[in-house]
């Protein structure tokens, strides 16, 4: 499939169903994950892939820590916007999903977020292409989960992907029109 086509159907996925997918296909995703430019070409990426139902239980309780208090502090659009679509602090997809993961960059490369970052939207696009589905999910206490991981220092957590075969009826979110986020010459 054509990189148009896996982009326009791609879209979060929450939840997934309980058959495990092949590692090999979770694999050759970050493989094609692996090619994205990167600053210098220092490919300052990390993956860690967690499939051990204990630790995916001990992240989702270490992220749910966080996101309550996120949560009680939370007010404004933001705030609106997840009420109106149902989400709370609870993260059941971190321990649902046959596989959790979790990208980390070397912050000691330049341009080390934006680098892995690229990695990120090539993953996402691969794992559409196996047929798995994932949400990219930042918690708000990332230091934590670091140090759950045993990252070295300089291995900062970027996103956490639940990843699995989609069991998700939502529609994907509306898209802008591309006249509405492209414009020539000047902004």
């Amino acid at each position: 499939m054509c990189v148009p086509e896996l982009a326009k159907r791609r879209k979060t996925v929450r939840k997934f169903m309980p058959d495990k997918p092949p590692k090999e296909d979770i694999l050759k995703a970050i493989e094609a994950a692996k090619e994205a430019p990167s600053g210098m070409n220092a490919q300052p990426w990390h993956f860690v892939i967690i499939e051990s139902i204990e630790m995916k239980k001990r992240i989702r309780e270490v992220c749910e820590e966080g996101e309550r208090k996120f949560y009680e502090k939370l007010k404004g659009k933001l705030g609106e916007w997840l009420q109106e679509r149902g989400f709370t602090w609870e993260k059941p997809f971190l321990s649902e999903a046959p596989y959790l993961v979790l990208v980390f960059t070397d912050v000691r490369a330049p341009f080390a977020v934006q680098s892995t970052w690229l990695a990120i939207g090539y993953l996402l696009l691969a794992l559409e292409e196996e047929g798995l589905g994932t949400v990219t999910y930042t918690p708000p206490n990332p230091k934590e989960i670091e140090e759950l991981v045993n990252a070295p220092k300089h291995y900062k957590l970027q996103t956490i992907l639940p990843i699995g075969y989609p069991n998700d009826e939502k529609p994907k979110y509306e898209r802008k029109k591309l006249g509405d986020v492209v414009s020539f010459n000047s902004f």
